[in-house]
């Protein structure tokens, strides 16, 4: 991370990779009106930029005003500050509010719950006030609005994971839920322990790259409170969640559960804009009362 600027050691010319195949608009200053902040795991996890990718498509499908920050985008910290380098986050942290403040970065929308604790909480401290806007809540807000048209999607039963850092750190509890009930038509099915009350996926805390060598992994703990409802899909908001249970999915043998995004699940909704402008739809998003 000290040299690269991301915790894979990945060439940061090759953070926007991703969107090679897609016209991804840079950010620019009074013209963007939102920041897609893609993090270190949606521009580098194989897994996780299927997520980005679907995030891309939503915004551009609902026309809302974006772009991201390409190769001059920078790791939050987040991993540092809570394995205690501090030296290291309070020079990424600075490095980051100057290229905000640069920008005139003012909304932003993350899709890891680590980037939006770090960007909302973290950085107040170095005088950054942003309009942090984390995508579950985003989603909802466009899915409310009728921005999105759905048609039936292929998910299956679903059982939803609350993110520590969406959920218990910063109180987002409804907006995933309501995103789920929205985009295939039915609430989610919920894990024994949840909302305020749930279990870590095991990778929280800097813990996503450590080993356990005590005791049960938690992300097999928790995999199997998942399990006990034999769901089709396990929903998650958060790049690390994606992984641990994924993992954990792998070491049961359980490959036929498979494990999406809340942004994720939403893409595979999708309809065509029925006049081919951006947003308008034949089909307006599913309200639930």
């Amino acid at each position: 991370m000290e040299q690269r600027s991301n915790p894979w050691g990945i060439a940061p010319g090759e953070r926007s990779k991703w969107a090679s195949a897609l016209s991804v608009k840079t950010f620019e200053a009074g013209s963007t009106e939102y920041l897609l902040y893609v993090g270190c795991a949606g521009s580098f996890d194989s897994r996780s930029k299927q997520v980005t990718l679907a995030m891309a498509q939503i915004l551009d499908a609902a026309g809302v005003s974006w772009g991201i920050l390409g190769k001059d985008e920078k790791c939050c910290g987040d991993s540092l500050r809570r394995l205690g380098n501090e030296f290291l986050f309070d020079r990424m942290a600075r490095e980051n509010v100057a290229l905000f403040k640069e920008k005139r970065v003012q909304k932003v929308i993350t899709q890891c719950p680590h980037c939006f604790t770090t960007l909302k909480n973290d950085y107040r401290q170095y005088g950054l006030e942003l309009e942090v806007i984390p995508h579950a809540e985003f989603l909802e807000t466009l899915l409310r609005q009728g921005k999105l048209g759905l048609k039936a999607t292929e998910a299956g039963s679903v059982v939803f994971h609350d993110s520590c850092y969406l959920g218990r750190h910063n109180g987002v509890y409804q907006a995933p839920r309501s995103v789920l009930e929205l985009a295939t038509g039915s609430a989610p099915a919920e894990m024994e322990r949840n909302r305020e009350n749930s279990f870590c996926c095991g990778a929280g805390g800097g813990r996503m790259w450590m080993e356990e060598h005590l005791g049960d992994r938690i992300n097999l703990n928790r995999v199997s409170e998942a399990l006990a409802g034999s769901p089709d899909t396990i929903c998650v908001t958060c790049p690390y969640c994606m992984t641990m249970m994924e993992d954990g999915l792998k070491d049961k043998g359980r490959g036929n559960t498979r494990v999406m995004d809340i942004a994720e699940v939403v893409a595979q909704g999708l309809q065509i804009p029925a006049d081919g402008a951006n947003g308008v739809f034949l089909t307006p998003a599913n309200e639930v009362q």
